[in-house]
């Protein structure tokens, strides 16, 4: 008998969905390649003369493995590679009139529609929510934008990852006092504003079952990172003698930090009574319990640099793994700080297919190139397939030609107008 508990019948949660896909770079195609790990059936529309410019990052994979330039006509970009993946790839000219009543016939058979261009940019070409909603009441339409919906002020230019976490106010979060501005190098901006326009998708889709309408579903890239810089107040601590910006530790849970081992760093969190004890008994000075400029949180807190000197003093004379046992036998949560490569080639999240190998279309897995994964598990449903990320308008025929019902004829029409 197999292990596997779901029913046969079990299927993705988002299969029998269709999702358009009008997105580019990363903060659009993250939000689509987590509703195709779902199991929607995402359809990237991309320009004919102007795919996708994720398709040009380095570094590409090629039959030869990685290089930072593309060096024969078969490499692709790694970023295509993850970010496409699970996709069906059309080319379609929404500057042409033929090209809006082509995609007046793909709303008419899909539940989504997903951009990331700027604000007002659908309604300009003809082809925004309104236009939508008159197709079908249904579709459900999410702007993933640097400001929303709104446009923005005067001056305001162009929304990036880089952008939006100077204006956040992140980039004076990270880094020591004094320290120039610290960009933080996951783009978070461009990750977390998606997975909130999936969060909003699957609220519209739940009022739309109630309701039988589809909405517009708008997200500001800014609002988004604004939102979790406030979920810590730096500027009261600020305002209480304590920095906002504290590089390797957090003062106020201290012993709470990263520490420097003989070869490395190891990563501490102690804040509380029982925690602080097992930290001062892992560094052989179980006395610091009863010292009265440690006995308590506040205490701690007031001589945090002499404390984590005296911790420090300790850590830089051992090997990270005799300071991860150390603090493990006396219960303290703490782990090595790895590289990026070792972090997503853990073991544990690779089983659970967080992070996966990525593939070449024609080659298969010719280096070890790791890529995103969908991390949400289902107690009853499998995971989707993820197909492998598409080339500019391979699903051409398939889409036009046989789910709009087309056939050869008319997709060779559309290609020799220029409109795919």
């Amino acid at each position: 008998m197999s292990s596997d508990s779901r029913s046969p019948a079990a299927s993705p949660p988002l299969a029998g969905l269709t999702v358009l896909d009008l997105t580019l770079a990363l903060a659009g195609p993250f939000a689509t390649f987590l509703l195709a790990g779902l199991g929607a059936r995402v359809i990237k529309i991309e320009h004919p003369d102007s795919p996708d410019p994720c398709r040009q990052n380095p570094p590409y994979l090629g039959p030869n493995g990685v290089s930072l330039g593309p060096t024969g006509p078969d490499d692709v970009s790694v970023s295509a590679l993850n970010r496409l993946r699970g996709k069906y790839g059309v080319t379609l000219d929404l500057k042409r009139p033929r090209g809006r009543d082509v995609f007046a016939d793909l709303l008419g058979q899909a539940d989504i529609v997903v951009d990331n261009f700027s604000a007002g940019t659908l309604d300009r070409l003809g082809v925004g929510y309104a236009f939508g909603r008159s197709i079908n009441p249904r579709v459900i339409y999410c702007s993933i934008s640097g400001f929303g919906a709104a446009p923005p002020p005067a001056g305001t230019g162009r929304a990036m990852d880089s952008i939006i976490q100077a204006l956040s106010g992140l980039m004076m979060t990270s880094g020591a006092p004094g320290d120039p501005p610290v960009r933080v190098g996951v783009p978070v901006a461009d990750l977390l504003a998606p997975v909130f326009g999936v969060v909003g998708i699957l609220s519209a889709l739940r009022q739309r079952e109630a309701s039988g309408a589809g909405q517009h579903v708008d997200v500001s890239m800014l609002g988004v990172l604004t939102s979790f810089v406030a979920a810590e107040p730096f500027d009261l601590l600020e305002a209480c003698g304590l920095a906002q910006r504290t590089g390797r530790m957090v003062p106020r849970l201290t012993p709470f930090g990263i520490y420097q081992s003989a070869d490395g760093h190891v990563a501490n969190c102690a804040p509380t009574e029982q925690f602080a004890r097992g930290v001062f008994a892992a560094i052989g000075h179980p006395e610091f319990e009863n010292d009265p400029r440690y006995a308590t949180r506040a205490a701690r807190v007031a001589h945090v640099d002499v404390l984590n000197a005296d911790i420090e003093a300790f850590t830089r004379t051992q090997p990270t793994k005799t300071l991860l046992d150390l603090l493990e036998h006396h219960g303290v949560p703490a782990a090595e700080v790895r590289s990026p490569a070792e972090g997503v080639r853990d073991p544990r999240v690779m089983a659970r297919g967080e992070t996966v190998h990525l593939e070449h279309p024609q080659f298969g897995r010719v280096a070890d190139v790791i890529g995103m994964g969908v991390p949400i598990t289902f107690s009853d449903a499998p995971p989707a397939y993820m197909r492998v990320a598409p080339a500019v308008g391979q699903d051409n025929a398939l889409v036009y030609g046989e789910w709009l019902g087309y056939g050869a004829a008319g997709v060779e029409r559309l290609r020799a107008e220029g409109v795919i």
